[in-house]
Protein backbone atom coordinates (compact mmCIF):
# COMPACT_ATOMS: atom_id res chain seq x y z
CA UNK A 1 0.00 0.00 0.00
CA UNK A 2 1.58 3.32 -0.56
CA UNK A 3 1.44 6.06 1.49
CA UNK A 4 0.21 9.71 0.17
CA UNK A 5 2.71 12.34 0.71
CA UNK A 6 2.13 15.54 2.54
CA UNK A 7 4.43 18.02 1.42
CA UNK A 8 1.55 19.41 -1.30
CA UNK A 9 4.64 21.06 -3.35
CA UNK A 10 5.67 17.51 -4.52
CA UNK A 11 2.26 16.85 -6.01
CA UNK A 12 1.76 19.98 -8.76
CA UNK A 13 -1.31 21.42 -6.48
CA UNK A 14 -1.72 24.65 -5.93
CA UNK A 15 -1.36 26.36 -2.43
CA UNK A 16 -3.62 24.49 0.67
CA UNK A 17 -6.33 26.28 1.68
CA UNK A 18 -4.36 27.08 4.94
CA UNK A 19 -2.10 29.14 3.50
CA UNK A 20 -4.40 30.96 0.84
CA UNK A 21 -6.52 31.81 4.57
CA UNK A 22 -3.32 32.99 6.42
CA UNK A 23 -1.69 34.30 3.60
CA UNK A 24 -4.89 36.56 3.39
CA UNK A 25 -4.51 37.79 7.21
CA UNK A 26 -1.12 38.21 6.88
CA UNK A 27 -2.30 41.04 3.65
CA UNK A 28 -4.42 42.64 5.45
CA UNK A 29 -2.37 43.43 9.04
CA UNK A 30 0.13 44.36 6.71
CA UNK A 31 -2.20 46.81 4.84
CA UNK A 32 -3.52 48.15 7.70
CA UNK A 33 -0.12 48.63 9.80
CA UNK A 34 1.69 50.64 6.85
CA UNK A 35 -1.96 52.46 6.09
CA UNK A 36 -1.85 53.85 9.79
CA UNK A 37 2.07 54.51 9.76
CA UNK A 38 2.65 52.17 13.09
CA UNK A 39 6.02 51.55 12.16
CA UNK A 40 8.59 54.12 13.40
CA UNK A 41 10.41 54.87 10.09
CA UNK A 42 9.46 58.36 8.82
CA UNK A 43 10.53 57.09 5.40
CA UNK A 44 8.16 54.28 5.26
CA UNK A 45 5.34 56.16 6.57
CA UNK A 46 5.57 58.22 3.66
CA UNK A 47 5.20 56.18 0.96
CA UNK A 48 1.75 54.65 -0.07
CA UNK A 49 2.62 50.96 -0.37
CA UNK A 50 -0.42 48.23 -1.31
CA UNK A 51 0.09 44.49 -0.66
CA UNK A 52 -1.57 42.91 -3.64
CA UNK A 53 -0.77 39.26 -2.15
CA UNK A 54 0.89 37.51 0.03
CA UNK A 55 2.14 33.45 -0.30
CA UNK A 56 3.18 31.02 1.84
CA UNK A 57 5.35 28.16 2.27
CA UNK A 58 3.42 25.04 2.95
CA UNK A 59 5.04 25.04 6.55
CA UNK A 60 3.82 28.79 6.76
CA UNK A 61 7.55 29.82 8.27
CA UNK A 62 8.23 32.16 5.09
CA UNK A 63 5.60 34.67 3.46
CA UNK A 64 6.05 36.32 0.43
CA UNK A 65 4.51 40.07 -0.03
CA UNK A 66 3.66 40.86 -3.05
CA UNK A 67 3.95 45.20 -2.76
CA UNK A 68 3.65 47.97 -5.41
CA UNK A 69 3.74 51.77 -4.32
CA UNK A 70 1.17 53.75 -5.35
CA UNK A 71 0.93 57.09 -7.51
CA UNK A 72 4.47 56.91 -8.40
CA UNK A 73 5.75 58.65 -5.49
CA UNK A 74 8.91 56.03 -4.89
CA UNK A 75 10.26 53.24 -7.02
CA UNK A 76 9.24 49.19 -6.05
CA UNK A 77 12.79 49.22 -4.90
CA UNK A 78 12.80 51.77 -2.43
CA UNK A 79 9.10 50.69 -1.05
CA UNK A 80 10.89 46.93 -1.24
CA UNK A 81 14.04 48.24 0.91
CA UNK A 82 12.14 50.21 2.86
CA UNK A 83 9.82 47.50 3.58
CA UNK A 84 13.17 45.16 3.82
CA UNK A 85 14.61 47.35 6.59
CA UNK A 86 11.31 47.21 8.83
CA UNK A 87 11.18 43.76 8.37
CA UNK A 88 11.57 42.92 12.48
CA UNK A 89 8.92 45.37 13.27
CA UNK A 90 6.16 44.24 10.45
CA UNK A 91 7.08 40.50 11.34
CA UNK A 92 6.16 41.44 15.62
CA UNK A 93 2.89 42.89 14.09
CA UNK A 94 1.64 40.23 12.38
CA UNK A 95 2.71 38.00 15.15
CA UNK A 96 0.50 39.67 17.42
CA UNK A 97 -2.67 39.97 15.11
CA UNK A 98 -2.25 36.10 14.33
CA UNK A 99 -2.12 32.71 16.18
CA UNK A 100 0.20 31.10 14.41
CA UNK A 101 3.50 28.63 16.38
CA UNK A 102 5.60 30.26 14.72
CA UNK A 103 5.62 34.32 13.16
CA UNK A 104 6.65 33.67 9.76
CA UNK A 105 9.65 35.51 7.89
CA UNK A 106 9.06 38.24 5.99
CA UNK A 107 10.19 38.63 2.21
CA UNK A 108 9.48 41.29 -0.19
CA UNK A 109 9.05 41.62 -3.88
CA UNK A 110 7.41 43.55 -6.58
CA UNK A 111 4.27 42.92 -7.35
CA UNK A 112 3.34 42.49 -11.61
CA UNK A 113 -0.20 41.58 -11.54
CA UNK A 114 -0.73 45.54 -12.88
CA UNK A 115 2.37 45.04 -15.71
CA UNK A 116 0.94 41.32 -16.85
CA UNK A 117 -2.57 42.87 -16.99
CA UNK A 118 -1.36 45.90 -18.96
CA UNK A 119 0.16 42.84 -20.99
CA UNK A 120 -3.04 40.98 -21.95
CA UNK A 121 -4.50 44.20 -23.05
CA UNK A 122 -2.07 45.25 -25.38
CA UNK A 123 -2.25 41.11 -26.45
CA UNK A 124 -5.92 41.25 -26.79
CA UNK A 125 -5.58 44.84 -28.82
CA UNK A 126 -3.10 44.03 -31.37
CA UNK A 127 -4.95 43.83 -34.94
CA UNK A 128 -3.62 40.31 -35.59
CA UNK A 129 -5.31 38.88 -32.28
CA UNK A 130 -8.43 40.80 -33.12
CA UNK A 131 -8.83 39.45 -36.52
CA UNK A 132 -8.03 36.05 -34.74
CA UNK A 133 -10.47 36.25 -31.99
CA UNK A 134 -13.22 37.50 -34.42
CA UNK A 135 -12.64 34.54 -36.87
CA UNK A 136 -15.68 31.88 -36.91
CA UNK A 137 -13.99 28.36 -35.87
CA UNK A 138 -14.47 25.69 -39.04
CA UNK A 139 -14.44 23.03 -36.70
CA UNK A 140 -17.99 23.56 -34.79
CA UNK A 141 -19.72 22.47 -37.24
CA UNK A 142 -20.76 18.85 -36.68
CA UNK A 143 -20.88 19.56 -33.17
CA UNK A 144 -24.57 21.29 -33.28
CA UNK A 145 -26.25 18.29 -34.55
Amino acid sequence: MKRMSKNRSSSGEGPSQRQLRVGELIRRTLSDVLSRGEIHDPDLNRMSITVGEVRLTPDLRVATAYVMPLMGTVTVEEAITALARNKYDLRIRVSRELTLKYAPDLRFRADDTFDRLDETRRLFSDETVQRDIAAKPEADDGDNA
